[in-house]
């Protein structure tokens, strides 16, 4: 519409633009004429025409096409830097490890000293087995000598082991006295029930199967003439006053008596109070009859095992011998006695009571 409008602006432009040039034209001016007027008036329409526009759709579709060449050529470059940014890598690393093997085989010809005992050439099988053969012996030698030094070290601990418990037990052994015993049980001796005081009976705290006899614990009186001496095996009899006589294996010309008592130290109780303090020996002939040979005291407080030299002057031999307890160490109720002991020499059957015997 606004084309029409400007055409016919132009077509009536020639008519206003001749009265306006002739208006203003001067008197005795050239006369322009009409053929003149019209090729002027060709002329602005032609300056004046707008330029011919191009289509939007065209222009859309050659921004699409130079934005895919952009993006195919930024592609195809960066694809281009990778590769070459790769292959750079790698013949970097190349060159590298190159210098890293060539340093290290430079140090192993160089900086490692050669072995002295480098074989010169290579051993044959049966070199080798004979090699194999040997040392394998040279191990067994040292696993023979390894063997033999521990049992000499376990030998060694054992011996020790050995005298220490033989120094600790050796109060305990009846070696210990380093005298024969005649009132041992495994060589004759025995107790005559009918002199010998009764055993001792707890009424609180005896139970009723206690007086079945395979179920009483009280140990009977033949128990101090067994060598086992340990806390509880023991002959007990009531309050501090009692006796018991032993049939010994012979006659024998008694010298020495031996009590022994656990220490205090080993005691359940705590002490040793029930233990034998003062006591006499007798020395009972064929007829019954008594010979005092001394009168002691054990002492709690010395060794466990103390022995008294009797006085049998002279030399007399007696079937049996009476211990006669007179006090303890100040348990009211019942005393303890853990093992007797007479030293001595048997005589001959046939000799009389004032023969010298020999020893035993």
């Amino acid at each position: 519409m606004g084309w029409k409008l400007s055409a016919e602006a132009g077509a009536s432009e020639p008519q206003w633009a001749d009265r306006l040039w002739r208006g203003n034209q001067p008197a005795g001016s050239p006369v322009v004429s009409e053929e003149q007027l019209d090729l002027l008036s060709t002329l602005d329409l032609r300056q004046e025409m707008p330029p011919p526009r191009v289509s939007k759709n065209f222009l859309n579709l050659l921004l699409q096409v130079l934005s895919v060449l952009l993006s195919l050529v930024g592609d195809v470059l960066v694809i281009v830097y990778r590769e070459v940014c790769s292959i750079r890598f790698l013949l970097t690393a190349v060159s590298l490890l190159s210098l890293f093997l060539a340093a290290l085989w430079w140090g192993l010809l160089y900086l490692v000293p050669p072995l002295e005992n480098e074989p010169k050439e290579m051993l044959t099988l049966s070199e080798y087995h004979e090699r194999v053969r040997s040392q394998g012996q040279q191990l067994q030698q040292l696993q023979a000598e390894l063997d033999k030094l521990h049992k000499e070290v376990s030998s060694v601990r054992a011996a020790n082991s050995e005298r220490v418990a033989k120094i600790v037990f050796q109060r305990l052994n009846e070696d210990f006295v380093r005298k024969p015993d005649y009132a041992l049980s495994s060589v004759g001796a025995s107790i005559d029930l009918e002199k010998t005081s009764h055993d001792y009976e707890d009424a609180n705290t005896a139970y009723f199967w206690n007086r079945f006899s395979f179920w009483n614990y009280a140990r009977p009186p033949t128990v101090i003439l067994e060598p086992d001496v340990f806390p509880g095996n023991c002959w007990a009899f009531e309050g501090d006053q009692g006796q018991v006589v032993i049939r010994l294996p012979g006659r024998v010309q008694l010298s020495d008596i031996t009590l022994q008592h656990p220490p205090p130290s080993v005691a359940h109780t705590g002490g040793a109070n029930s233990a034998p303090r003062d006591f006499a020996v007798y020395g009972l002939q064929l007829d019954e009859t008594e010979v005092f040979l001394g009168k002691f005291t054990f002492d709690v407080e010395k060794s466990e095992i103390q022995t008294f030299h009797l006085q049998n002057d002279p030399p007399t031999a007696f079937p049996k011998v009476k211990i006669q307890i007179l006090s303890n160490w100040g348990h009211p109720r019942f005393t303890c006695l853990y093992r007797v002991r007479a030293h001595g020499m048997r005589t001959s059957e046939g000799a009389g009571d004032s023969a010298t015997g020999e020893p035993h």
